[in-house]
């Protein structure tokens, strides 16, 4: 298979909000896609940005006594932070208000108006005199002119449903300052869409997107297409029209630029060739994920645009539908409008990335997040099935035989048949049919699991815990994991990974499926994915209540942090007493990828009643004070009896005590104390 060059992106985000649960599924969606491609050794790259542009984000910043620069990075860095924190691999995550993006947007333009297609006209507009500047629909409330209902805004009524224009409201008012709106007249400049209109048929029936987007685009050509306004008068925060100072680019018109001008700045920084990737004749593929809600921007305007300035279009626009939650459109006040901070306080990120994953299809249906059923599925197909397979035959290796797996495995037909799913898996993930990819893979999961069943390892240990067959069967089962966990990589990058390190092999390629594990060693077993408590669930959807009455009542969003001075609320001593502190020496401690504050850290606690060592991995944030080679053989003293605690890293089985301001003031105990691993301070 020859190698492809593929450029993907997903929607941006508005820099003037939170990410939620639907720009979540958006992200995971073409995460999945993109990781799928990199396995299969094709050169995909994944650009993303912040949508930075509007009146709304000049206005937000204003109430806020910044500068719309300032409030954009702040915006920016969270962004970046929830992403993260969901696993997301851009390869570049930019802004639109870049050096890049002015560039691409001020040459794309002078290329329409160029070749024809921008056409400038006067239009009449409500006009805020207070606040000196026109107002979008949304900023314009009044009385509907059809049931006369109060508080609507000026483009429909809530209340009775119909559409109108602005001026058709009764007593309309500038949602912004309360002033009676004026007419204005100004210039402004429009782009001919329809000159693209029988190019777009072809595009659009090409192929580009799904049949039910492609029959609704259909209807907007049959019905004619409409010159497009690409102009705003200043105020605005955006970039000026070349030669026209005081008139803006709307912010829809340098958003989808912003696609090309992310990956502009990646190229500057590695060193690729834009032009090969964005010409018409070149061999690379362009993909769009984005939500329903956008699809006239995506599949009408933009195509229009770069056909016009001579850059390619996209191959295909994929198009997803709506997040709900319970069967219902997501709710502030039911506390399950859930943004994606919320949810990582709470929640295992790779539990949302595997449920929406298996709910997910190429149509535009929209997707339920059914919070019992989340429950239910995580722990029944990921630890009752796939890390349920490690789990039952990874002890009997490591301790029957000192984790060396068999020269061969004792049921081949099972493991072949796993291998042989490989392609129809691929497929599935490449056709976006992640639900019927994931069905596949759990049906080969109860395969490996009935197996075990019928040959019941642990009866054999009994008996002879050093026979050959136990050994077989369990390298069976670790090969059977090892081909199920690899399929599910692009799904669950961060679980694969700890199970690539207790298998002990290089990061799994898709091409790795054709071989097996014999004769290899592999690693202490460690917890991979715990059961998901239904507790959590329903703290997060608690926190997400909470933080909407807040913004209701007026108060801040985020509370702020008790002052240093204020004591954490008292436990009785029966309390403290569950508390193990046990002396540990640090075996191991390296650098964590990705992770500026902390260290891994492999402690050694010494030996259990039968002989066994006694060790934990252990996250800790001390990264500022000690390089990994000044803690080799320090002795700590570490919470032993922590319940272990999934994080993006990997499993972290305890706490280490430190004391100090912090920074690189930190302190650990020293190996001078006389203490010794194991040792419980009481």
């Amino acid at each position: 298979m020859s190698q492809r060059k593929i450029l993907v992106t997903n929607a941006l985000p508005y820099a003037n909000g939170d990410i939620h649960l639907g720009h979540v599924m958006e992200a995971i969606q073409t995460d999945i896609w993109v990781r799928l491609q990199k396995m299969r050794g094709h050169q995909c790259i994944y650009v993303c940005a912040d949508d930075a542009h509007g009146t709304a984000i000049m206005l937000s910043a204003e109430s806020l006594g910044i500068t719309p620069e300032e409030h954009i990075n702040q915006v920016k860095r969270e962004h970046e932070r929830d992403y993260d924190g969901f696993l997301i691999g851009f390869d570049n995550f930019h802004t639109t208000h870049s050096d890049e993006n002015r560039e691409l947007s001020e040459s794309i333009y002078l290329a329409l108006e160029r070749n024809g297609h921008i056409a400038r006209r006067n239009i009449r507009q409500l006009f805020d005199p207070e606040k000196n500047l026109f107002l979008a629909d949304r900023y314009i409330t009044g009385a509907c002119p059809r049931c006369k209902a109060e508080g609507q805004y000026g483009d429909n009524c809530e209340i009775c449903g119909s559409t109108h224009s602005p001026a058709e409201l009764i007593d309309p008012k500038s949602a912004l300052s309360g002033a009676t709106p004026v007419e204005k007249e100004s210039e402004h400049f429009f782009f001919t869409v329809s000159a693209f209109t029988e190019m777009l048929r072809e595009w659009i029936h090409g192929g580009a997107v799904h049949d039910a987007v492609a029959n609704k685009l259909g209807e907007w050509l049959k019905e004619g297409l409409q010159d497009w306004d690409i102009s705003r008068d200043g105020p605005y925060f955006g970039f000026e029209i070349p030669g026209h100072p005081g008139k803006y680019f709307y912010v829809w018109l340098d958003a989808p630029i912003g696609y090309m001008a992310s990956f502009l700045n990646y190229c500057k920084r590695e060193r690729l060739d834009f032009d090969a990737w964005w010409r018409p004749e070149g061999d690379c593929e362009l993909y769009h994920f984005i939500g329903k809600d956008i699809v006239n921007f995506h599949t009408i305007f933009w195509p229009a645009m770069l056909e016009s300035a001579g850059y390619r279009k996209p191959d295909s626009v994929f198009v997803h539908g709506f997040v709900t939650v319970d069967g219902t459109k997501m709710s502030k006040s039911r506390g399950t409008f859930i943004n994606a901070s919320t949810y990582l306080n709470h929640l295992n990120p790779e539990y949302l990335r595997y449920y929406l994953a298996a709910k997910l299809g190429p149509g535009v249906e929209d997707l339920d997040l059914n919070l019992d059923d989340f429950v239910q599925r995580v722990n029944s197909d990921l630890v009752g099935k796939l890390v349920n397979i490690a789990s039952r035959c990874a002890g009997f290796i490591g301790k029957n035989f000192d984790g060396m797996l068999a020269a061969e495995v004792d049921n081949p037909a099972l493991i072949k048949e796993i291998q042989q799913a490989s392609s129809e898996v691929a497929a599935l993930f490449e056709a976006r049919e992640y639900g019927k990819a994931l069905r596949q893979i759990m049906a080969l999961a109860d395969k490996a699991n009935q197996y075990l069943n019928e040959r019941k390892p642990w009866e054999i240990a009994k008996s002879d815990r050093q026979s050959p067959e136990l050994q077989q069967i369990c390298t069976t089962g670790i090969n059977a994991f090892r081909l199920l966990a690899g399929y599910l990589k692009p799904v669950l990058p961060a679980m694969v990974a700890n199970a690539e390190e207790f298998l002990a092999i290089e990061p799994l390629r898709w091409r790795d499926f054709d071989s097996l594990l014999l004769d290899h060693r592999i690693n202490r077993f460690q917890p991979l994915m715990t059961r998901v408590e239904p507790a959590a669930v329903q703290a997060m959807v608690e926190e997400s209540r909470e933080s909407w009455n807040r913004r209701q009542d007026g108060v801040e969003t985020e509370p702020k942090m008790e002052a240093i001075e204020e004591i954490a609320e008292e436990i009785d001593i029966s309390a403290f007493a569950k508390v193990d502190l046990r002396v540990a020496r640090v075996a191991e401690a390296g650098l964590v990828e990705g992770a500026d504050k902390l260290l891994r850290l492999r402690l050694d606690l010494g030996v259990d009643d039968e002989g066994n060592p006694v060790e934990r991995t252990v996250f800790a944030g001390i990264r500022s004070a000690y390089k990994p080679e000044e803690l080799k053989d320090k002795l700590l003293v570490v919470v032993a009896n922590l319940k272990p605690r999934k994080m993006k890293f990997g499993v972290s089985e305890g706490m280490i005590l430190a004391a100090g301001p912090g920074g690189s003031d930190i302190w650990v105990l020293h190996p001078d104390t006389g203490a010794r691993p194991g040792m419980r301070i009481s």
